[in-house]
């Protein structure tokens, strides 16, 4: 069964109700334009990971640049719910590398 949000729709007492199923993803905003924020989560067991968030476009763009800084780092991760999770500490690096290609990042959380 599918698991989408449908706005809360339950139930439709009209006939003539039709859900639109709608997956318009935004159009991908240029590096420049993009404001990334990198996060460290700790997850359970002392494991930690390097969180990208904010990026705006569409998923297959986000697979790309997720595929991009896994290889750059070295190191295992997924994209998933808009943002892209990779193994270990990388943010120093990852920011690094974002700069270089225009895209505006920093750091967030404690």
């Amino acid at each position: 069964m599918s698991k989408k949000n449908r706005s809360g729709i339950i139930y439709s007492t009209n006939p003539e109700f039709e859900f639109n199923d709608s997956d318009d993803e935004a159009e991908t905003l240029a590096p420049q334009h993009q404001d990334l924020r990198i996060w460290l989560e700790r997850k359970g067991g002392g494991k930690v990971s390097t969180v990208i968030k904010g990026f705006v476009g569409k998923n297959s763009d986000l697979e790309v640049l997720g595929k991009l800084l896994k290889n750059l780092c070295g190191s295992g991760g997924t994209v998933k719910d808009h943002e892209v999770q990779i193994q270990g500490d990388h943010r120093d690096k990852v920011i690094t590398w974002l700069i270089s290609k225009n895209y505006k990042a920093k750091k967030a959380g404690g």
